[in-house]
């Protein structure tokens, strides 16, 4: 039963409010000072309080201030016999829900009362949604780069600021700038994500600015584009370096006039956008080349963050493979899975190319495909398992007495290296190392390697 104080000093509105309250369904507690009102509350907290203003000793708006900065989330509804507008608005910016003039009519206090526990129970509900979001979301590590990124985060998120957040495939940006939009004042608005590498040329301008009925052939209704579905949200541009400059030159508009025209339409829409960009690429040389336009450079890059990689943060590696470990379990139903102390140092050593994406997978393959309950090194994939040349001395091939045998063991690392950075996908990876499909195969096949890294 939902409990709500009723702070009055006359005695017959406590009494008259109380018999209300209690019809409704509702257990009061009755206080007929400002004081007593406050020591109830630390005993016993109320979903509601409904408080005079007019109090003996500390007045109702001392009393609202105390209340709220106990108990930011308690409704407050003032009742006063001597209203004006000038308390009424004051009340309100120090955060009460309503203010209700005396004469009472009782069933206007019920359905104010109705619509401040609803409202409550919204704001309960959306706390805990972003506090899931937050653990979702959470960025894991506790090397002097993570710990810093972290508090800059904490600085920068409730600002209105746009930032450029920077790192390799794979790092974390994605969860960077959720990070900055849950603890944001736009955490209950929408977050709105672009993946501009994914977007067609030729599609990108209805994607971003939406399209009205009949701008082409296949536009049969009026669309609303990812600007206008975030309009006083944010805007995640994720890998904004794979624009092409005409769409640049366009994003750069809206970015400078928070305003646009949709495809195919005449009407300036005004939209109020956080913008937060990401890229795995170096915009200056980009600009250097002529690939990504200065001015936009600059326009988005108000605040840096930059995600370093895996292997230059090995001390976190051990959380990540506890975490990933403990999320693959709970999902397989596998039970407690652990890792030997040699498979660990196996896992810290190794340069995570494909970053966290990839440890990620190795976890999730690692828990299905590990018979027992040990992952050690014999379940791992061999260029995992096995001494890197990349950092760590590899088992033979420094000791090979002949330049041809140390180039060929140093080239079947490499390319061990590059399969697995890319998926085991030849064509992606014979193009990143620069050389013929066919010729890739054919070393794969020499030096009996799996295509899928392994």
């Amino acid at each position: 039963m939902k409990t709500i104080m009723v702070v009055d000093d006359e005695q017959e509105i406590r009494s008259s409010l109380g018999a209300v309250l209690r019809d409704e369904g509702y257990e009061v507690s009755l206080a007929e000072s400002a004081e007593e009102a406050i020591k109830k509350l630390d005993q016993r907290t109320p979903e509601l309080v409904l408080l005079d203003i007019w109090l003996p000793g500390m007045d109702g708006i001392e009393a609202l201030k105390e209340i709220k900065a106990r108990h930011p989330l308690m409704p407050v509804i003032m009742i006063s016999g001597h209203a004006n507008i000038e308390s009424a608005v004051r009340t309100t910016k120090l955060g009460a829900y309503d203010f209700i003039e005396k004469p009472l009519s009782l069933d206007k206090v019920i359905l104010t009362v109705e619509h401040a526990l609803e409202h409550k129970t919204l704001v309960e509900e959306n706390s805990a949604l972003r506090q899931k979001a937050l653990s979702k979301y959470a960025i894991i590590g506790v090397s002097r780069a993570m710990l810093s990124l972290k508090a800059d985060i904490g600085r920068a998120a409730p600002s209105n600021s746009w930032a450029l957040i920077t790192g390799e495939n794979g790092t974390g940006k994605e969860f960077v700038a959720r990070n900055i939009h849950l603890k944001s004042l736009r955490s209950g608005k929408p977050f709105i994500e672009v993946n501009c590498a994914a977007i067609p040329e030729e599609l990108i301008e209805s994607e971003l600015f939406g399209h009205e009925k009949g701008a082409f052939t296949s536009a049969v209704a009026q669309k609303k584009g990812r600007f206008d579905l975030a309009d006083k949200g944010t805007i995640f541009l994720d890998e904004i370096g794979d624009m092409s400059l005409k769409t640049q030159a366009k994003i750069l508009r809206i970015l400078q006039e928070q305003s646009f025209e949709r495809v195919g339409g005449v009407e300036r829409i005004k939209v109020d956008v956080r913008v937060i960009a990401a890229t795995n690429k170096n915009l200056k040389g980009e600009i250097m080349r002529g690939a990504f336009r200065e001015d936009l450079y600059y326009r988005l890059n108000v605040i840096p963050f930059h995600v370093p990689p895996l292997r230059e943060r090995r001390e976190d590696i051990p959380l990540f493979v506890r975490f990933f470990l403990a999320e693959f379990s709970n999902e397989t139903s596998r039970g407690a899975i652990q890792v030997s102390d040699e498979a660990m140092d196996a896992l810290v050593k190794y340069d995570w190319p494909g970053n966290v994406r990839e440890l990620k997978n190795i976890i999730e393959r690692l828990v299905i495909m590990t018979p027992g309950s040990v992952i050690t090194p014999e379940e791992m994939p061999s260029h995992i398992a096995v001494k890197s040349v990349f950092g760590q001395p590899a088992s033979s091939i420094f000791e090979s007495p002949l330049l041809k045998e140390a180039r060929a063991g140093f080239e079947r690392e490499f390319i061990l290296r590059k399969l697995a950075e890319f998926g085991g996908n030849i064509a992606r990876c014979a193009e990143a190392i620069g050389i013929e499909r066919s010729h890739l195969y054919r070393k794969i096949k020499s030096y009996g390697l799996d295509p899928s890294g392994d």
